[in-house]
């Protein structure tokens, strides 16, 4: 049992590490990377819309590569290439290099999720399941969080090269236990069962052609076009046009990181006593009022409002939704099917909010406009859950 414990510590660890350091750090530094390398706020729009390319064309990849190598190989290699990147970040020069680096590294948070049910079903027992996904999940925010203390502490200084090359190394700690652990573990073998149990076979995919898999499928586009630039576009709102310090943006980083520790468990709770629908609609309620107070109050703590506001909906969703497909579809086939179409969806939505919203940003000269679009998505999305039948009538009629 220690060793099933230890491992899902490790895929929260890496987790942390490819998503909250190798997509959100780069967020949190850009205003002091542009100061010091002089790129424009549009570049930082094409960078985050490649990562999403990069993480689109990496999810295919460990969709294919999991069972022909295991799990386990895909998810310690994904490791080790993301510690590589974090590592080479602070020894570039180029743009274009940067750029490339954060490809690399939103693919390599692709790589390491994708594989996660296969090993935490070959390592954890069936009832504990669901509690070591909902940690596993939650990785995210601790790397944020992690952000948040040394960005404010070496960024002032000029030192966000500092930043890299410890988050860089803690991810070679991550590796290195991954690797031990997972070798002692047998988790380097490959299950022979796995590249059949998932593949869709003739007819699924026009099983799944109805209309709540269509509302899905949009909903996961739109939360990729509003949720994430509102993340990677926060910190250029706040310090280059709103003139915050570095410290009270790192606080809002830091509360994003601390609420999003606990808001998937929470939510993922209350959605079991309001239903699951009820839950998402809670969700997108919070991020057009996280949305609307950048808009309208930007001022004083307010800003902080927002960010803990969002914290609470952006953690969560990436369980409330698969839990709906899960109980909506008929069967295993139909629900990997759909849901990984919806994956695609949202990471084509994401790469075009970026780019979009970068674009707009540097247009208008201000990122008002950009968190207004995001709350109008919000309140689209709020409409769509509404449209969605009941899990458990949806699933018989399925």
């Amino acid at each position: 049992m220690r060793i099933n414990a230890l491992i899902v510590l490790l895929l929260t660890g890496l987790v942390a590490a490819t998503y909250g350091f190798g997509i959100y750090l780069f967020a949190q530094l850009v205003p002091d990377m542009r100061a010091s390398l002089g790129f424009d706020i549009a570049y930082v729009g094409t960078i985050t819309a490649a990562g999403q390319a990069g993480f689109l064309a990496s999810a295919l990849l460990a969709a294919w590569l999991t069972p022909h190598v295991g799990g386990g190989w895909v998810i310690f290699g994904s490791g080790a290439v993301c510690a590589l990147a974090l590592l080479l970040m602070p020894l570039a020069q180029n743009v274009f290099l940067i750029g490339l680096l954060l490809t690399i590294l939103a693919g390599t948070a692709a790589t390491v999720f994708v594989p996660m049910v296969d090993v935490i079903a070959s390592a954890v027992p069936y009832k504990y399941r669901g509690m070591a996904m909902g940690l596993v999940s939650s990785g995210t925010s601790y790397g944020v969080f992690i952000n948040s203390l040394l960005v404010p502490f070496y960024a002032p200084q000029g030192e966000w090269r500092t930043v890299w090359w410890i988050v860089g190394l803690i991810t070679v700690v991550l590796a290195v236990g991954v690797f031990l652990v997972f070798k002692r573990a047998l988790l380097f073998m490959r299950n022979d069962e796995s590249a059949s149990d998932g593949a869709p076979r003739g007819g699924v995919l026009r099983e799944a052609l109805q209309g709540w898999v269509y509302a899905v499928w949009s909903m996961n586009f739109l939360i990729g076009f509003s949720t994430f630039p509102f993340q990677n576009y926060l910190s250029s709102y706040l310090r280059t046009e709103l003139h915050f310090g570095v410290e009270y943006t790192a606080q809002i980083w830091a509360s994003i990181g601390f609420v999003g520790m606990f808001s998937g468990l929470a939510l993922g709770a209350l959605s079991d006593r309001i239903g699951l629908r009820a839950a998402m609609l809670l969700v997108y309620v919070c991020v057009a009022t996280a949305a609307l107070i950048l808009v309208v109050a930007p001022t004083g703590y307010w800003p902080l409002v927002a960010g803990v506001v969002f914290a609470v909906a952006f953690y969560p969703i990436f369980g409330l939704i698969p839990a709906y497909v899960s109980k909506m579809a008929s069967r295993a086939a139909l629900a990997v099917t759909i849901f990984g179409i919806a994956n695609i969806m949202q990471g084509v939505g994401g790469m075009l909010g970026n780019y979009c919203a970068g674009l707009l940003a540097s247009v208008s000269g201000s990122f008002v406009a950009v968190y207004g679009v995001i709350a109008g998505v919000a309140v689209v999305l709020a409409v769509l859950t509404v449209c969605l039948p009941n899990e458990p009538g949806g699933r018989q009629a399925a």
